[in-house]
């Protein structure tokens, strides 16, 4: 059994802990356990309640009722929510992701994450739902208040979602302009980059995926046989941003390609000088504006 404390229940839910207190001490919503030093910490079992409780908050129901719920109550209401109507709010399908992901129950995450997909097509339920909850859950593992196989879990579901995609598509134009996607040594999150590799292939281009975790050489060497047109890369994990220019000058030194894009940490890409062949990418919007004016170019050329 995992044991959390109320900063932790916070990070998983999204809820304040002032709130979660105050649920607790108005409605008795959860009854924390006690350290020897008097601290509040909660159980797997009132984290998945919590979940359950800020799931169905947005969908018509009063704090106070749900607080007063038993767990069983709580979960049915849950399950069948996930074939209701639609609400416009996400934060159901990002906390019961997380409850299926914490508890392995993959039977339910992948329900929830099909539901999230007809819902709001692949695109929104990445930017809105994918992203959040890698991100919470990203934190957690970081802070070492997440066991490493949760996180595990939860990842390669995903990463196997978008491998099925990706699996699906018709094969590109192999006259077309290719993309190579690498992660940097030390950068081991896919998530992202398996979700451009699937933008970037939806668009009719060719991609290069070598993954994570990748020496700058290694990369180099890639360049100098396979010829892209363009890379992509994200930073996602903290590292000193001269060792990062460093290793950033060498790759740009070495690609004659069109464009290097960088997307991922904002605060840390803000600290690097930036070499005239590469961009920063804000978002996956930024990701399609490049493609669309790529698209737009080649006709022209045909023209």
């Amino acid at each position: 059994m995992n044991l959390f404390s109320i900063s932790q229940l916070s990070q998983f839910s999204g809820i304040k802990p002032h709130t979660i207190r105050i649920w607790e001490q108005r409605y008795s919503a959860f009854k924390p356990n006690r350290s020897d030093g008097n601290t509040r910490y909660y159980d797997d079992t009132q984290l998945r309640r919590l979940l359950n409780i800020v799931s169905l908050l947005d969908n018509g129901h009063k704090v106070s009722s749900l607080c007063s719920m038993p767990d069983e109550d709580l979960y049915f209401m849950v399950s069948n929510l996930g074939t209701s109507e639609f609400s416009e709010s996400t934060e159901y399908f990002v906390t019961q992701l997380i409850a299926a992901g914490l508890s392995y129950d993959t039977s339910y995450f992948e329900l929830i994450f099909s539901d999230c997909i007809v819902k709001l097509g692949l695109k929104n339920a990445y930017i809105k739902v994918i992203y959040p909850m890698m991100e919470r859950i990203g934190l957690m593992w970081a802070t070492d208040n997440l066991p490493t196989a949760h996180e595990h879990f939860i990842t390669n579901i995903v990463r196997q979602k978008f491998l099925a995609a990706l699996d699906s598509l018709d094969a590109p134009d192999p006259l077309s302009e290719s993309w190579l996607l690498f992660l940097p040594e030390n950068e081991f999150h896919e998530i992202a980059l398996l979700y451009a590799q699937l933008v970037i292939r939806l668009s009719g281009k060719k991609v290069i995926y070598l993954g994570s975790n990748l020496p700058i050489e290694s990369v180099i060497a890639a360049i100098d046989q396979t010829k892209p047109k363009y890379l992509l890369t994200f930073l996602v994990h903290y590292d000193l941003p001269e060792q990062i220019q460093k290793s950033l000058d060498k790759l740009a030194s070495s690609f004659y390609g069109t464009k290097i894009y960088l997307a991922g940490n904002h605060k840390l890409i803000g600290q690097i000088d930036l070499n005239v062949n590469t961009e920063y990418l804000e978002s996956i919007e930024s990701l399609e504006t490049v493609l669309n004016s790529s698209r737009k170019l080649n006709t022209y050329a045909t023209v």
